[in-house]
């Protein structure tokens, strides 16, 4: 409500301005609000200006099109009756259906450039424009005044605008990101010291040093099988500073446990991916990344995304591509407080519509209230927020026993957001009195997960600690690690990863089987009571096992396995090699080694695995080689790759396309291209033969253009057969040479090629 009256604030302003000033027609006001609260209002006092000179990095975040449509789309996506049930769009196809267009992408990069800003970063599929440009090349081209203020309630002082920015262009942008540092970002996470916490009592068992639980014992607890590793799968997690793998490495000895999960660091605006003390602490960056691996020890990538600015994290999420897929599931640990409530949500609803899954942590604050600082995006709708639990294990590494609400979690609805109800929530039984929810906005959590001060945690190179840190920033990379292991079997059972899961969670938290699916936590408070069911404090509960993963991925009757090849299309040029990498994946218990094999390749290609077979018990990959010999025709030609184990066969196919090698030839070019030369005197240019693609012929040269008063000559002549090459062009003026300008063509030939460069003479 607050955010929706400084907004009509603001037009009322802006109509008055506009009719007390000249308003340029062509400019036009972003979609979202950027103004602060605190600043209209007068809670921070104006201390003066940024300076000019002060450079900057902001975010251009364009518009969706056809947002009704997108809308429909992504109702008809989650409707298990739908003919469009899970088909998710690749990036490209959502660029083309709801991105923005090239032409206004290129209008933003015209409009960056003419009013002097650096194009730095982004792209049209990920819908940002990354510029860089002092204060004063922001002011004049947002038409804006750039402040700085008193933090009402930090002891600091933020930059921000004095006005809503406007642009000089012929549509509206969504956003830009970085105008204001009012909202730092805030990891969900505390230590027991802080705030005089009043402590639950632990009775911890868990694996790590003195007795804390390392992220295994979760895997334990929330799921309790071997089979499911995550194979396949890649996790993303929201990071806005970088991380030390030393910290990785000693978190992981100190445990007696290996990482085996590739861990990439993902620069989304040019941020440092390093972290190191003084001056940075990895602790939020680094129990994310080993909570998340340990959920999932098989994963095929954890890709650590890390950025200055929400919308830049989240729009390299929304496009990066390991081995050709998307992360099916991301995490953030972080909250934060945009300008206005709708800033990302073009970047959730674009998750959703390509098949990924954003799991939020809900905060450290308890109920939410009207105040509460650190709740977005934990009420945004399209992210699955996951609140905070006390779990009990009956042993070190042993099963779920009991699990009480974290009375420190967040949770409820946030008033001054006002993001409305999302359909899931409206299904009868989801909110009633007993949970007191509300019928109107958005409710948080969803699920939940162990997030009280039980933990080992490994930062700053320095001593680790066990049983000091807490937070619901260990329970959203938990759910995450946990959704890699339901993608898997989902994938292995022939379907598609589940993408976005809420619509279906709210359905199985209403049905007969929610027992079995989830944990139901019933007792405890954050300020809302436990109750039996969905609540605003742990909303459905904690995954229960393979319970809840058979009730999403679905169960293989039958021992199985798939294959698949990444890419799926390969391009060769004649007389070179091209790979692709080959995955079987197996289900239903599974347990024989694959052999593979290949048909459909044309005359002068050969194809080779390696390795091969696939060892049992089937899962894996090996690298398919493909040989293109010179001769070989140009053309598309589709491979059948075929694995067979047991009396399993399977097959997929792997396009070739043969392009045609570039031919042998060379290039001639002059330096100076222009010498001065007075009568009776000489001057010289230096010809460079560079030979391409092999070219290994001798290079006759010739000159013609100088005049009949002048002598070229060339030294040597011709340029020796191999590689690249010079020869001295000297030209000699004669003593009754006409004074002007002359263009000498140098003629190179050899091979059975000709070509050309030109030296003007100026004879004085």
């Amino acid at each position: 409500m607050i955010r929706r009256l400084s907004l009509f604030l603001l037009t009322i302003a802006a109509m008055v301005s506009c009719m007390n000033m000249v308003c340029q027609a062509q400019e036009q006001a972003a979609l979202t609000n950027h103004m602060r609260d605190v600043t209209l209002n007068g809670q921070a006092r104006s201390v003066g200006r940024l300076p000019a000179t002060h450079s900057m990095r902001l975010d251009i975040v364009l518009p969706l099109r056809n947002q009704a449509e997108l809308d429909n789309f992504l109702q008809e996506l989650y409707d298990p009756s739908s003919p469009s049930y899970r088909r998710f769009l690749t990036v490209q196809e959502f660029t083309a259906r709801f991105g923005p267009s090239q032409k206004d992408y290129d209008a933003v990069i015209r409009f960056a450039k003419r009013n002097g800003f650096t194009v730095v970063g982004g792209s049209r599929d990920g819908m940002d424009v990354q510029l860089k440009g002092l204060v004063a090349t922001i002011e004049k081209a947002f038409h804006v005044a750039m402040g700085v203020y008193q933090h009402p309630t930090e002891n600091r002082t933020f930059y921000a605008p004095d006005r809503e920015p406007t642009v000089d262009l012929p549509f509206q942008l969504w956003h830009i990101s970085g105008l204001d540092n009012y909202s730092i970002p805030h990891p969900a996470l505390l230590h027991r010291d802080e705030r005089n916490l009043i402590v639950q009592p632990n009775f911890v068992k868990g694996s790590c040093p003195s007795g804390s639980y390392c992220g295994s014992d979760m895997r334990a607890a929330y799921y309790g099988g071997t089979a499911l590793t995550g194979t396949g799968q890649t996790l993303g997690l929201v990071e806005y500073y970088g991380y030390d793998q030393a910290d990785v490495n000693t978190y992981f000895t100190n445990a007696g446990q290996t990482n085996s999960v590739p861990i990439k660091g993902i620069s989304t605006d040019g941020t440092s991916l390093s972290c190191f003390t003084p001056g940075c602490d990895d602790t939020e960056q680094i129990l994310d990344i080993t909570q998340a691996v340990s959920m999932a020890p098989g994963m095929t990538a954890l890709n650590v995304y890390v950025g200055s600015s929400d919308t830049a994290i989240l729009s390299s999420m929304s496009t990066h591509l390991s081995n050709g897929k998307l992360d099916a599931q991301l995490s953030s640990s972080w909250t934060w407080s945009p300008s206005d409530p709708g800033t990302d949500d073009p970047y959730f609803k674009k998750f959703a519509a390509q098949g990924q899954n954003f799991f939020q942590a809900a905060g450290d604050s308890r109920a939410y209230t009207p105040s509460s600082t650190y709740v977005y995006p934990a009420d945004d709708a399209y992210v699955t927020v996951v609140g905070g639990t006390d779990l009990q294990t009956s042993s070190a590494g042993g099963a779920w026993s009991s699990e009480t609400i974290w009375s420190y979690g967040g949770g409820g609805y946030f008033t001054p957001d006002a993001i409305p109800i999302p359909s899931w929530q409206q299904l009868a039984g989801v909110i009633t009195p007993t949970n007191q929810g509300s019928t109107t906005l958005r409710n948080s959590p969803d699920v939940a997960a162990e997030s009280n001060f039980d933990f080992y945690v490994c930062a700053d190179q320095t001593t680790c600690t066990a049983n000091y840190y807490g937070g619901t920033s260990f329970a959203a990379p938990m759910w995450a690690g946990y959704m890699a292991l339901v993608n898997q079997q989902a994938v292995a059972n022939g379907n598609s990863p589940l993408g976005f899961i809420n619509p279906i969670i709210y359905t199985l938290g209403l049905g007969s089987s929610y027992g079995t699916d989830f944990h139901d936590i019933t007792s405890g408070s954050n300020g809302y009571s436990a109750v039996t069911g969905y609540d605003l404090a742990t909303g459905w509960g904690s995954p229960n096992g393979t319970g809840l993963i058979n009730a999403l991925a679905g169960i293989s009757s039958s021992p199985d396995f798939t294959i698949s090849g990444s890419p799926s299309s390969v391009s060769v040029v004649q007389g070179n090699k091209g790979t692709s990498t080959i995955t079987t994946v197996v289900s239903g218990g599974f347990n024989s080694a694959i052999a593979l094999s290949a048909t459909g390749q044309p005359s002068g290609v050969t194809v080779s695995f390696s390795p091969t077979p696939i060892a049992a018990p089937g899962s894996g990959s090996s690298t398919m080689n493909i040989t293109v010999a010179s001769t070989t025709a140009t053309g598309t030609y589709p491979i059948t790759v075929t694995g067979t184990g047991g009396s399993t066969t399977h097959a997929t196919t792997v396009t070739l396309m043969v392009a045609a090698a570039a031919s042998a030839d060379f290039t001639i070019s002059a330096s100076p291209t222009q010498i001065t030369v007075a009568r009776n005197h000489s001057g010289t240019s230096t010809i460079t033969r560079v030979a391409l693609n092999g070219f290994s012929s001798a290079i006759t040269l010739s000159a013609s253009g100088q005049g009949s008063s002048q002598n070229v000559s060339f030294g040597p002549n011709p340029i020796a057969a191999s590689g690249s090459g010079t020869s001295t062009m000297t030209v000699t003026v004669g003593r009754r040479a006409r004074v002007g300008a002359y263009t000498i063509t140098i003629t190179g030939t050899g091979g059975g090629k000709t070509h050309t460069t030109t030296v003007t003479l100026n004879v004085q």
